[in-house]
């Protein structure tokens, strides 16, 4: 008990430096899914999947049948997914960062079923999944 007492300074900055690293992983936004999983989304035809990377980014590589919209331009071009809104959107970017944000724009939108591939493209392409370029 005296070593806590004589310690309390840094014992607190042991769990809040704990705490800051624990944060967004005991927050994680939205749901997600891993590569396997939408892989199966896919092969229903139940899935459209959204990389919401940069234009450079999408054409050096993204996954099959992706469609390319920019998070920056999201907001400003969602009437091009008006049809889709009834259906799972798989929300895709290089490490599944920007994705999280896009996720919540699409729910804020009226978006039923939107998911996040967790570990984004790097994950896919460390799975040996298929990428295309265009």
């Amino acid at each position: 008990m005296k070593f806590i007492i004589d310690h309390i300074f840094l014992i607190g900055i042991v769990l809040l430096s704990g705490g800051a690293l624990l944060w967004p992983a005991l927050t994680m936004r939205g749901k997600t899914a891993s590569a396997l999983q939408a892989t199966q989304m896919m092969n229903r035809g139940k899935a459209i999947i959204l990389d919401v990377r940069e234009v450079a980014q999408f054409a050096a590589g993204h996954v099959r049948e992706a469609r390319n919209i920019p998070l920056g331009e999201l907001k400003s071009r969602l009437g091009e997914l008006e049809k889709s809104k009834s259906r799972t959107i798989i929300v895709v970017c290089q490490k599944g960062t920007r994705a999280a944000a896009a996720a919540k724009t699409l729910e804020k939108a009226g978006f039923e079923d939107v998911v996040c591939l967790d570990g984004g493209l790097g994950a896919w392409q460390t799975l040996g999944l298929p990428v295309a370029k265009s």
